[in-house]
Protein backbone atom coordinates (compact mmCIF):
# COMPACT_ATOMS: atom_id res chain seq x y z
CA UNK A 1 0.00 0.00 0.00
CA UNK A 2 1.08 3.87 -0.94
CA UNK A 3 0.14 7.14 0.99
CA UNK A 4 -1.74 7.79 -2.42
CA UNK A 5 -4.03 4.78 -1.42
CA UNK A 6 -5.55 6.23 1.46
CA UNK A 7 -8.76 7.91 1.51
CA UNK A 8 -6.68 11.53 2.42
CA UNK A 9 -8.08 14.88 0.45
CA UNK A 10 -6.07 16.21 -1.49
CA UNK A 11 -3.94 19.16 0.96
CA UNK A 12 -2.90 16.34 3.31
CA UNK A 13 -1.64 14.03 0.16
CA UNK A 14 0.52 17.01 -0.94
CA UNK A 15 1.77 17.25 2.34
CA UNK A 16 2.54 13.74 3.05
CA UNK A 17 4.16 13.89 -0.34
CA UNK A 18 6.06 17.19 0.32
CA UNK A 19 7.78 15.57 3.87
CA UNK A 20 8.79 12.40 1.45
CA UNK A 21 6.44 9.47 3.06
CA UNK A 22 5.63 7.28 0.13
CA UNK A 23 4.86 3.96 2.05
CA UNK A 24 2.88 3.94 5.06
CA UNK A 25 4.76 1.56 7.94
CA UNK A 26 2.92 -1.21 9.29
CA UNK A 27 1.03 0.98 12.40
CA UNK A 28 0.39 3.35 9.69
CA UNK A 29 -1.60 0.91 7.21
CA UNK A 30 -2.98 -0.51 9.86
CA UNK A 31 -4.74 2.53 12.17
CA UNK A 32 -5.38 4.94 9.68
CA UNK A 33 -8.58 3.06 8.14
CA UNK A 34 -10.43 2.11 11.19
CA UNK A 35 -9.40 5.62 13.03
CA UNK A 36 -11.44 7.53 9.41
CA UNK A 37 -13.98 5.34 10.15
CA UNK A 38 -14.73 6.84 13.62
CA UNK A 39 -13.72 3.78 15.95
CA UNK A 40 -11.52 4.44 19.10
CA UNK A 41 -7.81 2.36 18.93
CA UNK A 42 -5.50 0.65 21.21
CA UNK A 43 -2.53 0.88 19.71
CA UNK A 44 1.17 -0.97 20.67
CA UNK A 45 3.84 -0.26 19.07
CA UNK A 46 7.72 0.53 19.72
CA UNK A 47 9.24 4.16 19.77
CA UNK A 48 10.02 5.13 16.25
CA UNK A 49 7.21 3.04 14.01
CA UNK A 50 5.67 6.02 13.10
CA UNK A 51 2.78 6.53 15.68
CA UNK A 52 2.57 10.13 15.12
CA UNK A 53 1.34 9.86 11.98
CA UNK A 54 -0.82 7.26 12.58
CA UNK A 55 -3.23 9.21 14.60
CA UNK A 56 -2.46 12.41 12.86
CA UNK A 57 -3.26 12.57 9.67
CA UNK A 58 -6.81 10.89 10.29
CA UNK A 59 -7.47 13.42 12.91
CA UNK A 60 -6.87 15.86 10.03
CA UNK A 61 -8.85 14.29 7.70
CA UNK A 62 -12.23 14.34 10.20
CA UNK A 63 -11.38 17.81 10.98
CA UNK A 64 -11.40 18.71 7.61
CA UNK A 65 -14.36 16.38 7.01
CA UNK A 66 -16.82 17.88 9.63
CA UNK A 67 -17.15 21.18 8.53
CA UNK A 68 -16.86 23.03 12.10
CA UNK A 69 -15.28 26.00 12.95
CA UNK A 70 -13.22 26.28 16.53
CA UNK A 71 -14.59 28.50 19.03
CA UNK A 72 -12.66 31.11 21.15
CA UNK A 73 -10.81 29.60 23.85
CA UNK A 74 -11.91 25.95 22.96
CA UNK A 75 -9.99 23.00 21.27
CA UNK A 76 -11.17 20.40 18.97
CA UNK A 77 -8.68 17.69 19.19
CA UNK A 78 -6.21 17.31 22.43
CA UNK A 79 -2.88 15.71 22.08
CA UNK A 80 -1.95 14.72 25.72
CA UNK A 81 2.41 14.03 26.23
CA UNK A 82 4.65 13.74 29.18
CA UNK A 83 7.52 15.76 28.13
CA UNK A 84 8.30 18.91 26.95
CA UNK A 85 10.15 18.04 23.76
CA UNK A 86 8.23 15.24 22.98
CA UNK A 87 5.48 17.99 22.40
CA UNK A 88 7.48 20.04 20.64
CA UNK A 89 7.85 17.78 18.25
CA UNK A 90 4.29 16.56 17.99
CA UNK A 91 2.90 19.79 17.69
CA UNK A 92 5.60 19.71 14.81
CA UNK A 93 4.33 17.10 13.14
CA UNK A 94 0.75 18.41 12.82
CA UNK A 95 1.87 21.48 11.45
CA UNK A 96 3.58 20.26 8.98
CA UNK A 97 1.22 18.13 7.69
CA UNK A 98 -1.63 20.78 7.64
CA UNK A 99 0.41 23.27 6.15
CA UNK A 100 -1.74 23.70 2.97
CA UNK A 101 -4.99 23.84 5.03
CA UNK A 102 -6.30 26.35 7.22
CA UNK A 103 -6.62 23.68 10.36
CA UNK A 104 -4.53 25.36 13.69
CA UNK A 105 -2.28 24.20 16.11
CA UNK A 106 -0.95 25.04 19.40
CA UNK A 107 1.74 23.39 22.16
CA UNK A 108 1.19 24.32 25.79
CA UNK A 109 3.93 23.29 28.19
CA UNK A 110 5.48 23.99 31.73
CA UNK A 111 8.48 25.29 31.98
CA UNK A 112 8.29 28.77 30.66
CA UNK A 113 5.93 32.03 31.10
CA UNK A 114 2.52 31.21 29.80
CA UNK A 115 1.32 34.41 28.69
CA UNK A 116 2.37 33.92 25.08
CA UNK A 117 0.54 30.30 25.17
CA UNK A 118 -2.86 31.74 26.72
CA UNK A 119 -2.87 34.66 23.57
CA UNK A 120 -2.80 31.41 21.43
CA UNK A 121 -6.15 30.01 22.76
CA UNK A 122 -7.64 33.06 22.77
CA UNK A 123 -9.28 32.34 19.38
CA UNK A 124 -9.58 28.72 19.82
CA UNK A 125 -7.22 26.11 18.36
CA UNK A 126 -8.28 22.94 16.01
CA UNK A 127 -5.49 20.71 17.34
CA UNK A 128 -3.78 21.35 20.67
CA UNK A 129 -0.61 19.29 22.39
CA UNK A 130 -0.02 19.43 25.68
CA UNK A 131 1.54 18.55 28.75
CA UNK A 132 -0.62 17.42 31.60
CA UNK A 133 0.42 20.50 34.60
CA UNK A 134 0.03 23.10 32.16
CA UNK A 135 -2.89 21.93 30.50
CA UNK A 136 -5.03 21.78 34.21
CA UNK A 137 -3.18 25.08 35.25
CA UNK A 138 -4.74 27.15 32.29
CA UNK A 139 -7.94 25.44 32.55
CA UNK A 140 -7.81 26.67 35.88
CA UNK A 141 -7.41 30.31 34.67
CA UNK A 142 -10.43 29.91 32.41
CA UNK A 143 -7.95 30.05 29.39
CA UNK A 144 -8.73 26.88 27.67
CA UNK A 145 -11.95 24.86 27.75
CA UNK A 146 -12.37 21.26 26.69
CA UNK A 147 -16.19 21.21 26.42
CA UNK A 148 -15.94 21.50 22.64
CA UNK A 149 -13.33 18.53 22.48
CA UNK A 150 -14.55 15.77 19.18
CA UNK A 151 -10.84 13.74 19.59
CA UNK A 152 -8.47 13.06 22.32
CA UNK A 153 -5.39 11.03 22.22
CA UNK A 154 -2.78 10.11 24.89
CA UNK A 155 0.62 8.94 23.67
CA UNK A 156 3.39 7.23 25.66
CA UNK A 157 0.75 6.15 28.10
CA UNK A 158 3.14 3.86 30.19
CA UNK A 159 5.74 6.85 30.27
CA UNK A 160 2.73 8.85 32.06
CA UNK A 161 2.46 6.28 35.00
CA UNK A 162 6.05 6.35 34.85
CA UNK A 163 6.52 10.06 35.43
CA UNK A 164 3.64 9.93 37.66
CA UNK A 165 0.60 12.23 35.72
CA UNK A 166 -2.11 9.19 36.85
CA UNK A 167 -4.18 11.52 38.55
CA UNK A 168 -3.81 14.76 36.50
CA UNK A 169 -4.82 12.18 33.47
CA UNK A 170 -8.08 10.98 35.77
CA UNK A 171 -8.46 14.72 36.16
CA UNK A 172 -7.75 16.17 32.17
CA UNK A 173 -10.66 12.94 31.44
CA UNK A 174 -13.15 14.02 33.80
CA UNK A 175 -13.18 17.31 32.16
CA UNK A 176 -13.87 16.03 28.62
CA UNK A 177 -17.30 15.32 26.69
CA UNK A 178 -18.96 12.25 26.79
CA UNK A 179 -19.00 11.59 22.83
CA UNK A 180 -15.76 11.89 21.81
CA UNK A 181 -13.10 9.01 19.68
CA UNK A 182 -10.16 8.43 21.86
CA UNK A 183 -6.59 6.90 20.92
CA UNK A 184 -4.27 5.63 23.48
CA UNK A 185 -0.95 4.34 22.64
CA UNK A 186 1.82 3.26 24.38
CA UNK A 187 4.77 0.89 24.08
CA UNK A 188 3.98 -1.49 26.66
CA UNK A 189 1.44 -2.68 28.36
CA UNK A 190 1.35 -3.54 32.01
CA UNK A 191 -1.44 -4.39 33.81
CA UNK A 192 -1.90 -0.87 35.14
CA UNK A 193 -1.70 0.46 31.67
CA UNK A 194 -4.66 -2.15 30.83
CA UNK A 195 -6.67 -0.50 33.55
CA UNK A 196 -6.45 3.30 32.62
CA UNK A 197 -6.81 2.33 28.60
CA UNK A 198 -10.22 0.74 29.62
CA UNK A 199 -11.65 4.36 31.66
CA UNK A 200 -10.94 6.26 28.47
CA UNK A 201 -11.65 4.00 25.65
CA UNK A 202 -14.74 2.91 24.32
CA UNK A 203 -15.72 -0.74 24.07
CA UNK A 204 -14.62 -2.90 21.46
CA UNK A 205 -11.49 -0.70 20.41
CA UNK A 206 -9.50 -1.44 18.18
CA UNK A 207 -6.37 -2.94 18.97
CA UNK A 208 -3.07 -2.48 16.51
CA UNK A 209 0.35 -4.42 17.81
CA UNK A 210 2.63 -4.21 15.19
CA UNK A 211 5.28 -5.79 17.14
CA UNK A 212 5.93 -8.24 20.47
CA UNK A 213 6.34 -5.85 23.87
CA UNK A 214 9.20 -4.88 25.06
CA UNK A 215 11.57 -6.09 21.71
CA UNK A 216 13.98 -3.89 20.27
CA UNK A 217 14.22 -2.79 16.80
CA UNK A 218 15.85 -5.99 15.53
CA UNK A 219 17.84 -3.41 13.02
CA UNK A 220 19.51 -2.67 16.57
CA UNK A 221 23.31 -3.71 17.06
CA UNK A 222 23.66 -3.93 20.70
CA UNK A 223 27.10 -4.20 22.37
CA UNK A 224 27.53 -4.66 26.30
CA UNK A 225 30.99 -3.50 27.81
CA UNK A 226 31.29 -4.82 31.84
CA UNK A 227 33.47 -2.20 33.84
CA UNK A 228 33.56 -0.45 36.88
CA UNK A 229 31.49 2.49 37.62
CA UNK A 230 34.87 5.32 38.00
CA UNK A 231 35.84 3.93 34.42
CA UNK A 232 33.01 4.34 32.35
CA UNK A 233 33.93 7.74 31.42
CA UNK A 234 37.50 6.70 30.35
CA UNK A 235 35.59 4.24 27.93
CA UNK A 236 33.00 6.43 26.75
CA UNK A 237 36.13 8.29 25.72
CA UNK A 238 37.93 6.10 24.38
CA UNK A 239 35.13 4.46 22.63
CA UNK A 240 34.41 8.04 20.83
CA UNK A 241 37.85 8.98 20.00
CA UNK A 242 38.92 5.51 18.35
CA UNK A 243 35.61 5.45 15.94
CA UNK A 244 35.10 8.67 14.53
CA UNK A 245 32.44 7.09 12.47
CA UNK A 246 30.49 8.02 15.69
CA UNK A 247 28.94 10.96 14.24
CA UNK A 248 25.93 11.75 15.91
CA UNK A 249 25.70 10.20 19.70
CA UNK A 250 23.14 10.23 22.19
CA UNK A 251 24.38 9.35 25.56
CA UNK A 252 22.04 8.33 28.15
CA UNK A 253 22.83 9.20 31.82
CA UNK A 254 20.84 8.15 35.11
CA UNK A 255 21.12 11.53 37.10
CA UNK A 256 21.61 14.91 36.00
CA UNK A 257 24.54 15.38 37.83
CA UNK A 258 25.81 12.28 36.02
CA UNK A 259 24.99 14.35 32.78
CA UNK A 260 27.15 17.00 33.43
CA UNK A 261 29.74 15.22 34.54
CA UNK A 262 29.99 12.96 31.37
CA UNK A 263 29.73 16.12 29.84
CA UNK A 264 33.05 17.68 31.02
CA UNK A 265 34.96 14.64 30.30
CA UNK A 266 33.85 14.81 26.66
CA UNK A 267 34.33 18.45 26.72
CA UNK A 268 38.17 18.04 28.46
CA UNK A 269 38.42 15.25 25.46
CA UNK A 270 37.63 18.29 22.50
CA UNK A 271 34.39 16.12 21.72
CA UNK A 272 31.47 19.03 21.16
CA UNK A 273 28.78 17.86 23.11
CA UNK A 274 25.74 19.22 25.32
CA UNK A 275 23.70 18.32 27.94
CA UNK A 276 19.87 18.03 28.00
CA UNK A 277 17.99 17.41 31.99
CA UNK A 278 14.99 18.84 33.90
CA UNK A 279 17.39 21.17 35.53
CA UNK A 280 18.09 23.28 32.27
CA UNK A 281 15.94 25.78 31.11
CA UNK A 282 13.41 25.35 28.29
CA UNK A 283 15.81 27.66 25.98
CA UNK A 284 18.91 25.52 27.06
CA UNK A 285 16.97 22.32 26.30
CA UNK A 286 15.68 23.81 22.87
CA UNK A 287 18.94 24.80 21.84
CA UNK A 288 20.86 21.81 22.98
CA UNK A 289 18.30 19.59 20.60
CA UNK A 290 18.87 21.86 17.45
CA UNK A 291 22.65 21.93 17.56
CA UNK A 292 22.24 18.04 18.12
CA UNK A 293 20.45 17.96 15.21
CA UNK A 294 21.94 20.25 13.05
CA UNK A 295 25.46 18.04 13.56
CA UNK A 296 26.96 21.26 15.29
CA UNK A 297 27.76 19.20 18.24
CA UNK A 298 28.47 15.34 18.20
CA UNK A 299 27.10 14.17 21.55
CA UNK A 300 24.14 14.87 23.16
CA UNK A 301 23.59 13.65 26.86
CA UNK A 302 20.66 13.16 27.90
CA UNK A 303 18.65 11.61 31.21
CA UNK A 304 15.61 9.52 30.58
CA UNK A 305 13.21 12.35 30.53
CA UNK A 306 14.40 12.85 27.01
CA UNK A 307 14.33 8.78 26.14
CA UNK A 308 10.86 9.54 24.30
CA UNK A 309 11.19 13.38 23.94
CA UNK A 310 13.88 13.24 21.12
CA UNK A 311 12.92 12.24 17.49
CA UNK A 312 15.94 12.85 15.91
CA UNK A 313 17.07 11.25 12.52
CA UNK A 314 20.35 9.55 11.87
CA UNK A 315 20.80 9.17 15.29
CA UNK A 316 24.38 6.60 14.51
CA UNK A 317 24.66 5.09 18.28
CA UNK A 318 23.30 5.25 21.44
CA UNK A 319 25.24 4.98 24.46
CA UNK A 320 23.39 3.37 28.33
CA UNK A 321 25.86 4.67 30.74
CA UNK A 322 24.09 3.66 33.16
CA UNK A 323 21.80 1.01 32.81
CA UNK A 324 17.78 2.06 33.73
CA UNK A 325 15.91 0.98 36.73
CA UNK A 326 13.01 -0.08 34.77
CA UNK A 327 13.99 -2.80 32.08
CA UNK A 328 11.25 -0.67 29.47
CA UNK A 329 13.54 2.37 29.73
CA UNK A 330 15.79 0.73 27.77
CA UNK A 331 13.94 -0.39 25.14
CA UNK A 332 12.94 3.54 24.74
CA UNK A 333 16.75 4.36 24.83
CA UNK A 334 18.13 2.50 21.99
CA UNK A 335 14.90 2.89 20.00
CA UNK A 336 16.61 6.83 19.58
CA UNK A 337 18.18 4.93 17.25
CA UNK A 338 17.44 2.67 13.71
CA UNK A 339 14.65 4.97 12.78
CA UNK A 340 13.21 5.46 9.32
CA UNK A 341 14.40 1.97 8.45
CA UNK A 342 17.79 2.48 9.06
CA UNK A 343 19.98 0.49 11.08
CA UNK A 344 22.01 1.53 13.87
CA UNK A 345 23.94 0.86 17.02
CA UNK A 346 23.06 0.60 20.75
CA UNK A 347 26.22 0.12 23.43
CA UNK A 348 25.76 -0.36 26.83
CA UNK A 349 28.11 -0.24 29.96
CA UNK A 350 27.20 -2.23 32.84
CA UNK A 351 29.02 -1.79 36.95
CA UNK A 352 28.68 -4.25 39.10
CA UNK A 353 26.01 -3.23 40.96
CA UNK A 354 23.95 -3.08 37.71
CA UNK A 355 24.17 -6.79 37.02
CA UNK A 356 20.72 -7.39 38.49
CA UNK A 357 19.36 -4.76 36.08
CA UNK A 358 21.19 -6.47 33.14
CA UNK A 359 19.44 -9.54 34.04
CA UNK A 360 15.53 -7.91 34.35
CA UNK A 361 16.60 -6.18 30.73
CA UNK A 362 17.45 -9.62 28.85
CA UNK A 363 15.06 -11.03 29.98
CA UNK A 364 12.38 -8.61 29.11
CA UNK A 365 14.09 -8.85 25.55
CA UNK A 366 14.69 -11.91 25.79
CA UNK A 367 18.14 -11.02 24.09
CA UNK A 368 21.13 -11.42 25.39
CA UNK A 369 23.73 -8.77 24.91
CA UNK A 370 27.28 -9.72 23.22
CA UNK A 371 30.45 -8.33 24.76
CA UNK A 372 32.13 -5.74 22.72
CA UNK A 373 35.72 -5.68 21.77
CA UNK A 374 37.92 -6.78 24.90
CA UNK A 375 40.68 -5.11 23.30
CA UNK A 376 39.68 -1.69 24.11
CA UNK A 377 40.32 -2.79 28.18
CA UNK A 378 44.02 -2.29 27.51
CA UNK A 379 43.99 1.35 26.49
CA UNK A 380 42.03 2.35 29.97
CA UNK A 381 43.60 3.23 33.19
CA UNK A 382 43.68 0.57 36.21
CA UNK A 383 40.81 -0.15 38.11
CA UNK A 384 40.64 1.91 41.59
CA UNK A 385 40.35 0.09 44.70
CA UNK A 386 36.66 0.04 46.14
CA UNK A 387 36.01 0.73 49.64
CA UNK A 388 33.11 -0.25 51.60
CA UNK A 389 32.12 3.53 51.66
CA UNK A 390 32.17 3.98 47.93
CA UNK A 391 30.27 0.62 47.24
CA UNK A 392 27.61 1.78 49.34
CA UNK A 393 26.97 5.25 47.41
CA UNK A 394 27.53 3.03 44.45
CA UNK A 395 25.07 0.92 44.81
CA UNK A 396 21.80 2.66 44.56
CA UNK A 397 20.11 1.71 48.06
CA UNK A 398 20.90 -1.60 47.71
CA UNK A 399 23.58 -1.84 50.19
CA UNK A 400 22.25 -0.80 53.58
CA UNK A 401 24.12 0.86 56.17
CA UNK A 402 24.71 -1.57 58.91
CA UNK A 403 26.20 -3.91 55.98
CA UNK A 404 28.31 -1.06 54.60
CA UNK A 405 29.37 -0.52 58.29
CA UNK A 406 30.31 -4.91 58.71
CA UNK A 407 32.51 -3.76 55.51
CA UNK A 408 34.18 -1.15 56.65
CA UNK A 409 34.96 -2.64 60.24
CA UNK A 410 36.25 -5.90 58.61
CA UNK A 411 38.63 -3.51 56.44
CA UNK A 412 39.97 -1.97 59.42
CA UNK A 413 40.39 -5.05 61.40
CA UNK A 414 42.75 -5.85 58.88
CA UNK A 415 44.63 -2.65 58.68
CA UNK A 416 44.88 -3.15 62.75
CA UNK A 417 46.50 -6.97 62.36
CA UNK A 418 50.61 -5.18 62.82
CA UNK A 419 51.35 -4.36 66.33
CA UNK A 420 49.99 -0.67 66.95
CA UNK A 421 52.41 1.84 66.84
CA UNK A 422 52.60 5.70 66.25
CA UNK A 423 51.99 6.25 62.80
CA UNK A 424 54.30 9.06 62.24
CA UNK A 425 57.24 6.76 64.25
CA UNK A 426 59.19 4.25 62.31
CA UNK A 427 59.79 1.08 64.12
CA UNK A 428 63.16 0.99 64.85
CA UNK A 429 63.12 4.80 66.36
CA UNK A 430 62.80 5.65 69.88
CA UNK A 431 59.65 7.15 71.38
CA UNK A 432 58.55 10.59 70.91
CA UNK A 433 59.33 11.47 74.81
CA UNK A 434 62.67 9.79 74.69
CA UNK A 435 63.85 11.53 72.18
CA UNK A 436 62.59 15.28 73.43
CA UNK A 437 64.60 14.39 76.40
CA UNK A 438 67.74 13.37 74.49
CA UNK A 439 67.65 16.62 72.83
CA UNK A 440 66.90 18.43 75.78
CA UNK A 441 70.32 17.02 77.33
CA UNK A 442 72.13 17.56 74.45
CA UNK A 443 71.18 21.22 74.14
CA UNK A 444 72.21 22.22 78.01
CA UNK A 445 75.31 20.08 77.70
CA UNK A 446 76.58 22.03 74.59
CA UNK A 447 75.40 25.34 76.34
CA UNK A 448 77.07 24.88 79.48
CA UNK A 449 80.34 24.51 77.20
CA UNK A 450 79.80 27.60 75.62
CA UNK A 451 79.79 29.52 79.63
CA UNK A 452 82.65 27.46 80.44
CA UNK A 453 84.58 29.13 77.40
CA UNK A 454 83.33 32.35 78.34
CA UNK A 455 80.20 33.00 76.67
CA UNK A 456 78.34 35.79 78.23
CA UNK A 457 74.38 36.40 78.27
CA UNK A 458 74.14 32.68 77.23
CA UNK A 459 71.28 31.11 78.70
CA UNK A 460 71.66 27.33 79.16
CA UNK A 461 68.44 24.93 78.61
CA UNK A 462 66.04 24.57 81.60
CA UNK A 463 65.31 28.68 81.81
CA UNK A 464 68.19 28.21 84.18
CA UNK A 465 70.51 32.14 83.85
CA UNK A 466 74.12 32.03 84.64
CA UNK A 467 74.67 30.70 87.80
CA UNK A 468 72.26 28.44 87.95
CA UNK A 469 69.74 30.61 90.15
CA UNK A 470 66.05 31.13 89.30
CA UNK A 471 64.45 33.83 87.37
CA UNK A 472 62.92 35.75 90.16
CA UNK A 473 66.51 35.99 92.28
CA UNK A 474 68.98 36.94 88.72
CA UNK A 475 67.17 40.12 87.33
CA UNK A 476 65.05 43.03 87.91
CA UNK A 477 62.88 41.84 85.23
CA UNK A 478 61.25 38.99 86.93
CA UNK A 479 58.48 40.71 87.71
CA UNK A 480 57.85 42.16 84.04
CA UNK A 481 58.04 38.50 82.69
CA UNK A 482 56.16 36.99 85.64
CA UNK A 483 53.81 39.16 84.39
CA UNK A 484 53.37 38.42 80.65
CA UNK A 485 53.51 34.80 81.44
CA UNK A 486 50.27 35.62 83.45
CA UNK A 487 48.78 37.33 81.02
CA UNK A 488 49.41 34.92 78.23
CA UNK A 489 47.60 32.59 81.11
CA UNK A 490 44.57 35.16 81.95
CA UNK A 491 41.99 34.42 79.55
CA UNK A 492 38.69 34.88 80.14
CA UNK A 493 37.12 31.59 81.70
CA UNK A 494 40.30 30.19 82.10
CA UNK A 495 41.75 28.18 85.09
CA UNK A 496 44.60 30.23 85.37
CA UNK A 497 42.32 33.43 86.37
CA UNK A 498 40.34 31.04 88.57
CA UNK A 499 43.37 30.83 90.58
CA UNK A 500 44.41 33.96 90.02
CA UNK A 501 41.42 35.82 92.17
CA UNK A 502 41.39 32.80 94.85
CA UNK A 503 44.71 33.48 95.79
CA UNK A 504 44.77 37.21 95.61
CA UNK A 505 46.49 37.81 92.65
CA UNK A 506 49.28 35.41 92.59
CA UNK A 507 49.95 32.36 90.15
Amino acid sequence: MLFSELPLANPLQRAVRAVGYETPTPIQERSIPSLLEGRDLLGIAQTGTGKTAAFALPILQRLLDSGKFRAPKTCRALILLPTRELAIQVEECFRQYAQFTAISTACIFGGVNDASQKRNLVRGVDVLVATPGRLLDLIGQKAVSLKALEFFVLDEADRMLDMGFIHDIRKVVALLPQVRQNLFFSATMPDDITKLAATILRPDPVRVEVAPQSTPIERIHQELYRIDKRRKGALLKELLLAHPEMKKVLVFSRTKHGADKITRVLEKAGVKCAAIHGNKSQNRRQEALGNFKSEKIRVLVATDIAARGIDVDDVSHVFNYDLPDVPETFVHRIGRTARAGKDGIAISFCSPDEEQDLRAIEKLTRIRIPEGDQAIYDKLPPPQKETAESMMRNSRGRMNRSEAQARAEKSREKQTQKPAQNPAQKPDQKPVHEKTAHKFSHDKKRLEKQLREGGAGVQPAGGMPQGGKPHGEQTNNSQNDNARRRHRRNRPGSRARRRMRENGGAV
